[in-house]
Order: C-alpha cells, then sequence, then structure tokens
C-alpha cells in the first residue's frame, strides 16, 4: 500500500512511536494499541450477539473456518487478560 499522505490520526501514532526511549516502550505502545482494538472488537461482537446476529451456532461454524495459526487474539487473552483485575489477577 502506497501513502502519499497521514492523517492526523496515523500523523499521531507516528509521533507516539518516535518517542519511544526504547524497544520496550515500542512494545508496550503496541500493548495499547492491541487493546484498544481489541476493546472496539469485543463492543462489536457483543453488539451482534445481543441483536441475534451472533449466537453459540454461528461462532462454532466460524471457527472452525478459521486456523489455529490465525487466532492470536484468543492466545493472547489467555496468557493476559486484558482486564487482569476483573479476572482475579494483579497488574
Amino acid at each position: 500500500m502506497q501513502l502519499s499522505t497521514m492523517n492526523q490520526s496515523q500523523m499521531m501514532i507516528l509521533e507516539s512511536f518516535a518517542g519511544a526511549r526504547d524497544e520496550q516502550e515500542a512494545n508496550d505502545l503496541m500493548d495499547v494499541l492491541r487493546s484498544f482494538y481489541a476493546n472496539r472488537l469485543e463492543t462489536e461482537m457483543q453488539r451482534l450477539w445481543d441483536n441475534g446476529t451472533l449466537d453459540q451456532k454461528s461462532l462454532g461454524k466460524r471457527s472452525r473456518l478459521v486456523p489455529e495459526s490465525h487466532r492470536p487474539l484468543q492466545k493472547c487473552r489467555k496468557e493476559r487478560p486484558l482486564f487482569p483485575l476483573a479476572h482475579g489477577e494483579a497488574g
């Protein structure tokens, strides 16, 4: 993908990463972005569940279509919940 101009959001993210002091800080910023998008995904999935578009049967069908290697969020959640205090763990 060729990008000729960046929008304000893209510039803000680029500037945030440019200000990272080391690799760990850049990784921490990535964790924040991943959490943000994971929360958006969960909110949308909950909306679809609540309105009946998504149900247990459709989830079962879809999960078999996705190879194990493409399920990083599920693996990440088991290793490190987004909301550790809600899971009874210390942050």
